[in-house]
């Protein structure tokens, strides 16, 4: 009888991480980072992390796949060596492979890999703030490789697991050893690193100490001279330079204590039976999982909050005037009640059974209005259209329309103030260019353009 964070910790189940794999691995280029990006899998233990290089070694070995494309980053690397660790997290940052990193607890917090598009989950947790750390390592942008978003595997349940909000103590990870722990202190710097080093350290022996015998309680009161209770409470009170001095001082008792184990230890359990994929489906959130639902709750929350949010007014009548700003305001309202235009389109796609790319604009308009769902690119394609029907544009004017179209590839809108403030136009020469280029005629050229846009058979002003 086990609880389920022993899963592939205590228990290891070698054909369910296969299968997962197998699965997963559908959707992964790790030959090709610069343009889906890089891979980070969480596993439970380092003899896990080892299975899962060792089975995706397996998957990939008809690829010809290049020998570090895929690598194991934990605190075991070459036996604990610092130096070797951190070229190894340096590699993952800054060169082509690995592409697919798996670890344990060592990459959690503070590395910037912004390449990485894709996390997996093999392992439970239940702290929502390590939860929410680990999600952190892939909200880096990356525009080099034109990152929109990234992918979430969850194949052990974490989401299901975490309750809305967790109380529990700020431990970075309760499955990382008070060794590995001493390890980082070594290369911590920062005075808020080694405090919350310290925390972690006086966490783990506040929740062993009620399971230590009294022999175990007497040597390491001779080895430091507190008791386990005492010694923990002195540790998170200490500032940075007590601490680490505690922590060093102390750091074969400290070590000797990780070792104890109440009543011994029962080793792991290993079950060889058969696993077979059962199902792969994409969730959306706090809300339902079949894809028609998630449409039916977008088309709900817009219908009953169209008199309070002004920009969905503006988009149902007279989408052109809508402003960048007003915009913004939508986008970080709809996506914190879990709606996105990824999300819409990925729904969309999986319900109507076709692919779908459309802009939230559209989307809006389509739950809101009726009008006919079409791609981004029709969209761009029918605007530019009209617009060259109504205007003999020049060979230069055509090119900065070549720019436009290709910039408006990931937005929804088209603002006389991007080409004072976005970065592409700018190195064009921005709006002042432009605007000669167009002979001061880019405002109503911006404005018509919009216009097109949103010409879909549901209301316009």
């Amino acid at each position: 009888d086990f609880d389920v964070d022993q899963f592939n910790r205590k228990v290891i189940v070698p054909e369910f991480n296969r299968a997962v794999l197998a699965e997963i691995a559908k959707n992964l280029y790790p030959d090709a980072p610069e343009t889906y990006g890089k891979t980070l899998i969480y596993a439970a233990t380092d003899a896990h992390a080892d299975m899962i290089v060792s089975i995706l070694q397996e998957l990939y070995a008809k690829d010809n796949l290049d020998s570090d494309a895929i690598m194991k980053i934990t605190g075991s690397v070459a036996n604990g060596d610092q130096k070797k660790i951190q070229e190894k997290i340096k590699r993952f940052k800054n060169e082509r492979f690995p592409s697919i990193v798996v670890t344990v607890d060592l990459l959690t917090t503070g590395i910037d890999v912004p390449e990485i598009t894709t996390l997996v989950f093999m392992r439970c947790v239940k702290s929502r703030i390590l939860f929410e750390q680990m999600l952190g390592r892939a909200t880096r942008r990356c525009d080099k490789i034109g990152k929109d978003h990234f992918e979430i595997y969850d194949p052990v349940g974490v989401y299901n697991s975490l309750q809305p909000v967790v109380t529990m103590p700020a431990v970075a990870n309760p499955q990382i050893s008070v060794q590995d722990l001493l390890k980082q202190l070594d290369e911590a710097e920062a005075a808020e690193a080694i405090t919350d080093i310290a925390k972690q350290v006086a966490l783990k022996l506040r929740r062993k100490v009620n399971r230590l015998d009294e022999q175990t309680k007497k040597e390491f009161v001779l080895a430091t001279g507190k008791e386990v209770a005492a010694f923990a409470g002195e540790l998170q009170k200490a500032d940075a330079a007590k601490a680490k001095e505690l922590l060093l001082q102390h750091k074969e008792a400290l070590e000797q204590l990780e070792k104890y184990r109440a009543g011994g230890n029962m080793g792991g359990m290993i079950y060889d039976g058969k696993d077979e994929l059962t199902g792969h489906t994409r969730g959306y959130g706090a809300h339902k999982t079949k894809p028609g639902d998630y449409l039916n709750d977008f088309a709900a929350y817009l219908k009953s909050h169209a008199n309070e949010i002004a920009a969905l007014h503006i988009i149902c009548t007279r989408p052109k005037d809508l402003t960048k700003a007003q915009l913004k305001e939508l986008l970080l309202t709809l996506d914190a009640n879990g709606f996105t235009a990824l999300q819409l389109n990925d729904a969309y796609s999986e319900y109507t059974n076709s692919t779908m790319v459309a802009g939230i604009i559209s989307l809006i308009r389509r739950y809101m209005l009726g009008t006919e769902l079409v791609s981004k690119n029709s969209q761009l394609s029918r605007a530019f259209d009209k617009l060259n029907k109504k205007h003999k544009f020049t060979p230069a004017q055509q090119k900065w329309l070549d720019i436009i179209r290709s910039y408006m590839q990931q937005q929804d809108i088209l603002s006389v103030e991007a080409f004072k403030e976005d970065k592409r136009l700018q190195r064009l020469g921005g709006y002042a260019r432009a605007q000669k280029i167009f002979a001061d005629d880019l405002d109503n050229i911006v404005s018509e353009f919009n216009g097109y846009l949103y010409e879909d058979g549901g209301k316009t002003a």
